[in-house]
């Protein structure tokens, strides 16, 4: 009876490792945006450099950029509240490029760019 219960605890020991072995796993950071997800990025930095907060802009996103996914979340959580002022279709898009590690730096390259001076030379 005891190499039953070993066998069993064994399997499910198995199990729980093949769950664990992805439970932590991210997309690649290679892997391209969807058009509309550039879209609405490009829409994003316009605005911010529209306004003038491009220098802000971009320090509290390097700041806050190890904490993209928590704000995700937030976004996912808030939807309801905000649906008032932003489509949901929007407000879920953004909350699902926040969860990628990468779309943050993306961002940040983008506001960059378009607050550069004209004929500025890229370094």
């Amino acid at each position: 009876m005891r190499s039953l219960f070993k066998g069993n605890a064994a399997e499910k020991l198995a199990k729980v490792r093949v769950g664990l072995r992805h439970a932590f796993a991210v997309r690649p950071e290679t892997e391209s945006l969807a058009i509309e997800d550039v879209q609405l990025l490009e829409r994003i930095a316009e605005m911010v450099v529209k306004r003038g907060m491009a220098a802000p802009a971009t320090m509290f996103l390097e700041s806050m950029g190890p904490m993209n996914f928590l704000g995700s979340q937030a976004l996912h959580f808030i939807t309801p509240i905000i649906d008032c002022v932003l489509s949901i279709k929007e407000v879920e898009q953004v909350a699902r490029l926040l969860e990628r590690r990468d779309t943050v730096t993306r961002l940040i390259a983008i506001i960059e760019a378009k607050s550069a001076p004209q004929g500025a030379t890229a370094q």
